[in-house]
């Protein structure tokens, strides 16, 4: 593609979607060639590539050992917490990934068959989600070290016929015995796994149970290798189980063929990276962006996919991160910004980064939660190099809107993903269903049909497919996100739909109100949520945590807060509430659990998320509440 284009080449997605995708598509090898390129038959599905047959594991590994590119670093994998590095090459990876197919294979494992895959951050982990595919079977895959229950529910939902998992996960602080988890969940589930393949880590030795457990070596030390086995464009490649509002996880279902082509395509259309190069996602494969962009999209691409076991600081030091890019040379790499307001909180003058040769590094992208504009101008002003926001979802498996580097650099604007990415026809609705104004905050939603790799349907629930995305804008997927889209077109993703709140009458976004509360020069991270006031509906609390070393006293700092506030919003924000704390309750992914605070603020039920990284930092935040006023 022509670069200094963007224009030509959305509209063209937009208006020839079939023409511009089977363009795309050209870039991935097919069994047999598809007969329609895009069926809007069962809408709001969209089936792309339909009669078209694949297997998205040869597309990974055996393409690229086929043309020669063997002996090229597939996976690096870099643990801090173990103390120790390896590299996989396509060579290796396809070898181990063709054994493990042949076990799984043995175990009775066939096309459309579900594996649960329960592993920490090792290239086996990579090796297990390819050889589910290479036999057409589906994957899920579950954080390692996840909850007994949450784990038996997700066996149960997918019917898991077999069980991947290891020995243990290596935290900073502590080692993590999977083995006891995992059979625990297996007690709860009503669904019983027919086989667990357990790979033992040197930390942990876990005793396997006679008749169902397998030992990972031992049974891939005899197994014959599998071939790929063809499968349709639209047959599941794996399902993707996140938090749903019911309590019940939503299992997001993604597609071969479409997916394939979209990632492959949005490696050098969205990063800017090419085959050979090495490309980072500093992620773990329990979230999409670990599913997308550490397994498939630089496998596909034929790059060399960083896997890192480790955290942003303390293992050792908030310099872990830029260690990583300058020892393995990565090109592009792609974070989350939680990360680096961690990194700023411990290290804000950039004095660990300045310590390693960050010369091959070109580009920075940040997603998974709003980026406020400090965070980009820190990164910015200290790395150098472009630093772009973008935006996606786990529903959508790639960007929605991104300043697609591979296309045309456009200029960036700090707290904006850019416009949309290719395929993506963005619009900002009114609870009419109409568009708003430019520069008037709605619904941000995207006009059907969804490119490829975005989410067919959920597994087992079309219903609940239809009823939470497409009934409330009929024509329209709702992402759940409000924001406004300027006079440049550049979408603004100001706070999940709910966090908008009531205030007297005033719809104000929660994210505004972080983006000014992250000027103050004391604040590394912030949180503001809505809660229930009588008099005014809804007012907003804020929680700031302060940069390491700060020595102003909290009370002058949440003062100042409320000050910065009615400057820059005015006294129509009714933001009078502000508390220190210490921590912020996050997901493994960093995300702050907005909502949950929500509820502890206005006393009502909740629920312990899944997904939290420390349960305890609730138990703070609730005697936080307390203190201000709020909560049971």
């Amino acid at each position: 593609m022509a670069k200094g284009d963007y224009e030509r080449v959305w509209r063209e997605s937009i208006e020839q979607p079939e023409a511009f995708w089977a363009k795309a598509a050209a870039d991935i090898d097919w069994f047999r060639p598809w007969d329609t390129v895009c069926d809007t038959s069962d809408a709001p599905t969209t089936r792309w590539f339909v009669g078209g047959e694949m297997n998205t594991c040869w597309n990974c590994l055996d393409r690229h050992v086929k043309a020669g590119r063997g002996a090229q670093a597939a996976i690096v994998h870099d643990s801090p917490v173990t103390q120790s590095k390896r590299t996989l090459t396509y060579d290796e990876l396809l070898d181990m990934t063709a054994r493990l197919a042949g076990v799984l294979k043995g175990l009775g494992v066939a096309k459309g068959d579900r594996v649960v895959i329960y592993m920490p951050m090792v290239p086996e982990a990579v090796a297990a989600a390819l050889a589910c595919a290479r036999l057409g079977a589906i994957h899920s895959i579950v954080f390692g070290g996840f909850a007994a229950n949450e784990l038996a529910v997700r066996i149960d939902d997918s019917a898991a016929k077999v069980v991947i998992s290891a020995s243990c996960g290596i935290e900073p602080t502590r080692v993590v015995e999977y083995k006891p988890l995992l059979d625990r969940a297996i007690e709860l589930a009503k669904h019983k796994p027919e086989a667990c393949i357990v790979l033992q880590r040197p930390q942990v030795a876990a005793a396997l149970t006679e008749g169902r457990d397998i030992d990972w070596d031992e049974a891939l030390a005899g197994a014959e290798p599998a071939p790929c086995v063809p499968v349709k464009s639209e047959d599941p490649l794996y399902v993707l189980y996140t938090s749903g509002t019911t309590g019940q996880p939503k299992g997001i279902v993604r597609d071969n063929g479409g997916h394939a082509v979209a990632l492959k395509y949005s490696m050098r259309a969205v990063y800017g990276v090419e085959p050979g190069e090495v490309y980072w996602a500093a992620s773990d494969i329990g979230w999409v962006v670990g599913h997308s962009y550490i397994i498939y999209g630089p496998l596909l691409h034929g790059c060399t996919s960083i896997m890192y076991e480790g955290k942003p600081v303390g293992t050792p030091d908030a310099g872990a991160f830029w260690r990583v890019c300058a020892e393995h040379g990565v090109s592009v790499m792609f974070t989350a910004p939680t990360a680096i307001r961690g990194i700023r909180q411990q290290d804000p003058d950039g004095k660990e980064l300045a310590k390693y040769d960050l010369s091959k590094l070109r580009t920075f992208f940040l997603a998974g939660e709003r980026c406020d504009p400090n965070t980009l101008e820190w990164c910015q002003e200290k790395l150098q190099i472009p630093v772009i926001d973008h935006w996606w979802q786990t529903e959508t498996g790639w960007s929605i809107a991104a300043n697609c580097m591979g296309i045309e650099e456009l200029p960036v604007k700090p707290g904006s993903p850019t416009r949309p990415a290719p395929g993506w026809d963005v619009r900002v609705l009114g609870e009419d269903g109409h568009e708003v104004p430019r520069g008037t905050i709605g619904a941000i939603c995207a006009k059907l049909p969804l490119p490829p790799a975005a989410f067919p349907t959920l597994w087992n629930a079309r219903d609940r497919y239809v009823s939470a995305y497409f009934s409330h804008f009929p024509g329209y997927y709702e992402t759940g996100d409000a924001g406004i889209m300027d006079a440049d077109g550049y979408i603004h993703v100001m706070a999940r739909t709910d966090d908008v709140i009531n205030v007297a009458g005033h719809r104000l976004s929660t994210g505004g109100m972080e983006e000014v509360l992250a000027q103050h020069p004391d604040v590394a991270e912030c949180a503001v949520v809505g809660a229930a006031d009588r008099m005014k509906g809804q007012v907003p609390v804020g929680f700031v945590v302060l940069k390491a070393g700060t020595n102003t006293p909290p009370e002058t700092v949440t003062k100042e807060c409320v000050a910065l506030v009615r400057e820059k919003i005015g006294p129509v924000a009714a933001f009078k509430t502000c508390a220190v704390v210490n921590r912020l309750p996050k997901t493994r992914s960093g995300k702050i659990l907005r909502a949950t605070i929500q509820k502890i603020a206005d006393g009502s039920e909740w629920k312990m998320p899944a997904t939290i990284e420390d349960p305890a930092v609730l138990d703070e935040i609730g005697e936080t509440l307390k203190d201000l006023g709020y909560g049971a």
